[in-house]
């Protein structure tokens, strides 16, 4: 007796639904690198099975993929803004374009779809942001998102850290801008997926990473060094690393922002920072009642609020804002700063004085070292922070310590281990980062031979 195959059985007289005979060949290009084809709608990626089982071929001596590679091929994709899908002529390469002729580059981005709005009612969004930062900062969000709405194909230099309690409408800011730059634009990310593996993330004209917290010290550490190459240019291309796919080029022009809930043991900002712009609300959840958001959710979905929001930014006069100028330092910038300096980089600096007083003409300076070693440091220190330094647990935190310090290691050039050998001991010297590399080697080599 015959079983009956898996799966519903079909009626010999069934017919292709209408809306699934939309797919043909017309829909893809040849992605020749991966020997793969792109479907142009969404921009997926489909094995050649699938492309022979969907489509009918216009050549009877050839199949459907088979004929997309000799009529619709492409040799390389990016992403990148304010080109068009088809750039012919051109590879992306180093960092930059170069001319090859015959050749196509088939561009990923897809702009934002239109939305009908009045941006002389988006007053509903503005007061919002003004209500939880204030004027000034709410001044600065808004013109770091109408640029990136105008210009999506520039990058600004800086990151926007929104910070405030849970469930004061953080959200609630962004959601229009999704719109505006195009939902697909738009990524949404952790922390943790920052400092992992795969980046197809940095396909976007907006990166929110959401809720930075404590990840424990080295990771916030950790976490700032990934976000270096994002929040600002250069690099002016980046790779992309996605699953089963090779890695390709594409423009670093995301403008990051950062939620958090966390001021205390959120992200780490070193006083010297040029890469974020902090605002800060104090606002809790308990200044809102329900009524509030369902005004302003309301007024979004279904009174068009969305569309005023998205043609006031596409409509705001942005000519006073500087994408490549540092962000002005705020309250909450320095706030954050103090509050993760760690206890011990204060008693570590009092040390450096210790250890960098002198007497000139009578009177006592202070002349920080050029380089210092560990041991050179915990000479001069308090017994707790002597205890600290020769705490093993300690040893990958105190490069960093020292680096907000404005010291760096600096590797021997004559030792196959990069270290310097000083009383028949190897140790590591640290030198002061603005001296040269010359300068620093000089220093560090004094101090081995014994010298100051």
């Amino acid at each position: 007796m015959n079983k009956q195959p898996p799966g519903p059985m079909l009626d010999e007289n069934w017919e292709i639904p209408k809306a699934r005979i939309g797919v043909t060949v017309d829909d893809f290009v040849a992605y020749m690198p991966n020997h793969s084809y792109i479907y142009v709608p969404t921009r997926e990626m489909w094995p050649v099975s699938s492309v022979n089982a969907r489509c009918t071929s216009p050549s009877s001596n050839h199949s459907a993929a088979a004929w997309l590679d000799h009529n619709q091929p492409v040799e390389q994709m990016t992403w990148s803004p304010g080109e068009s899908m088809l750039i012919a002529d051109r590879h992306v390469s180093d960092g930059g374009w170069i001319e090859k002729q015959g050749v196509t580059t088939f561009n990923l981005y897809r702009p934002p779809l239109p939305m009908n709005g009045d941006p002389g009612q988006a007053g509903k969004w503005i007061a919002h942001i003004d209500r939880l930062y204030g004027i000034e900062a709410a001044h600065h969000i808004i013109k770091y998102f109408a640029f990136k709405v105008q210009q999506p194909d520039q990058k600004i230099n800086h990151a926007l850290l929104l910070g405030g309690g849970q469930g004061i409408g953080k959200d609630t800011i962004c959601e229009p801008l999704k719109y505006a730059v195009g939902p697909w634009n738009f990524a949404e990310i952790s922390p943790k997926i920052i400092c992992g593996r795969f980046n197809g993330y940095v396909k976007s004209v907006i990166l929110r990473v959401n809720e930075a917290r404590d990840l424990g010290d080295l990771n916030r550490f950790e976490l700032y060094e990934h976000l270096k190459p994002l929040t600002a240019s250069p690099p002016d291309v980046v790779r992309v690393d996605e699953k089963h796919l090779r890695e390709y080029a594409v423009f670093n022009v995301c403008g990051v922002i950062i939620t958090t809930n966390y001021k205390t043991n959120g992200i780490y900002l070193p006083a010297e920072d040029r890469r974020h712009y902090v605002a800060w609300s104090d606002s809790t959840k308990e200044d809102f009642t329900q009524g509030y958001w369902d005004e302003i959710w309301g007024w979004y979905q279904n009174e068009g609020g969305l569309g005023h929001v998205v043609a006031y930014l596409q409509q705001l006069d942005i000519a006073d804002f500087n994408p490549k100028a540092p962000p002005p330092k705020t309250e909450a910038f320095w706030a954050i700063v103090h509050a993760n300096q760690p206890p011990e980089n204060a008693e570590l600096a009092d040390a450096l004085d210790e250890l960098g007083k002198t007497w000139v003409n009578g009177a006592q300076v202070i002349e920080l070292p050029k380089a210092l070693t560990i041991d050179r440091l915990a000479a001069r220190a308090p017994p707790e922070i002597v205890v600290w330094l020769r705490d093993h647990k300690n040893r990958r935190a105190i490069p960093h310590r020292l680096e907000n310090l404005g010291y760096e290691a600096i590797r021997n050039p004559d030792a196959n281990d990069g270290l310097w050998r000083i009383n028949n001991k190897r140790q590591v010297i640290y030198a002061r980062r603005e001296l040269s590399t010359a300068d620093k080697i000089a220093a560090a080599g004094q101090l081995a031979k014994g010298g100051p």
